[in-house]
């Protein structure tokens, strides 16, 4: 998925969420996809149970995790 289809289905507004990356025209956090996959959820099974989030739309959340984590972290020991 292109940065430019990324930025398009995934936003961000101080008002919506308390400005935490959602998918575009709903409630749906990328943090809820990524909770909902990380238990086991497949992307069928959650498109089934929000009608109004897509396929794009999880492979988007994804793709925003995956740049958002491309950074060097340091951890305290």
């Amino acid at each position: 998925m292109s940065d430019t289809r990324l930025a398009e289905r995934i936003v961000a507004d101080p008002e919506i969420c308390g400005g935490r990356p959602r998918i575009e025209g709903t409630r749906v956090r990328v943090s809820d996809i990524l909770v909902a996959l990380a238990a086991g959820d497949t992307a069928d099974e959650i498109v089934a149970s929000l009608p109004y989030v897509t396929h794009d739309d999880i492979r988007a959340a994804l793709r925003y995790a995956s740049l958002s984590l491309d950074n060097k972290v340091a951890f305290a020991a």
